[in-house]
C-alpha cells in the first residue's frame, strides 16, 4: 500500500484461522510510525481483524496498514 508518506506492507501469519502474528515488512521512515507500529499489532493481535483504532499522530501510516492488513487478511480467504 502507497500512502503519501512511504510504501507501507504488513505480513500476517494465521494460525488456523486465528492471526497469530504481524510483522511490517514496509513502512514509512518517520518517528511517529515507529511508536505506532508496536500499539497497530497489538491492536490487531487482541481484535483479530483489520477493525482498529487509527494511532494518534499517525493517520497516514495506520491507514495504509489497515488497507494491508485487511488485503492479507482477505487472501487468506
Amino acid at each position: 500500500m502507497n500512502t503519501e508518506k512511504g510504501p507501507v506492507q504488513v505480513e500476517v501469519t494465521f494460525a488456523g484461522d486465528e492471526i497469530s502474528s504481524v510483522r511490517m515488512l514496509q513502512q514509512p521512515n518517520h518517528p511517529q510510525t515507529t511508536a505506532a507500529v508496536p500499539q497497530l499489532i497489538a491492536e490487531t493481535l487482541q481484535a483479530q481483524s483489520a477493525d482498529i483504532d487509527t494511532v494518534s499522530g499517525a493517520t497516514i501510516t495506520t491507514d495504509g496498514y489497515k488497507e494491508s492488513l485487511q488485503a492479507a487478511i482477505d487472501a487468506k480467504g
